[in-house]
């Protein structure tokens, strides 16, 4: 079931809302990127999200092909999410699970994970190993 779930980055200059669906899979990435920030994402239709506050301190992180825009504060440092368009799933957003600010602990262990092997662009394979994740 969607809710609206609001988000931000560390010095809270960086402020969001979404509306998501947590019993649906979250992502755990092991590409280099995502192994790095530790990446634990939600994605929602791009129509889903909005920056409620802080678009001058967003700065922007492309690696790879850019295909996906990665976007942090400039102040704390914190990834909040990321923007995308792919064929399988349209314009998204990633959003920063662990930035989402009105959800409880036991909440957030219920969300569940999906681990996909974006390190060998095997998007539909969880990668073998997955408890560093």
């Amino acid at each position: 079931m969607k809710r609206t779930c609001h988000g931000s980055c560390h010095c809270g200059a960086v402020r969001f809302a979404a509306e998501i669906d947590l019993a649906a899979p979250s992502l755990r990435c092991n590409c280099s990127y995502c192994l790095k920030i530790r990446c634990w994402a939600s994605q929602v239709p791009a129509t889903a999200f909005r920056l409620l506050a802080g678009e001058a301190a967003l700065s922007e992180y492309r690696f790879g092909a850019g295909r996906e825009r990665h976007y942090f504060c400039r102040h704390c440092g914190v990834r909040l999410f990321s923007r995308g368009d792919s064929a399988r799933s349209g314009a998204f957003v990633g959003i920063g699970v662990n930035c989402l600010d009105d959800m409880s602990a036991a909440a957030l262990a219920r969300v569940p994970v999906t681990f996909v092997d974006g390190l060998h662009d095997e998007w539909n394979t969880p990668p073998q190993e997955t408890r560093h994740l």
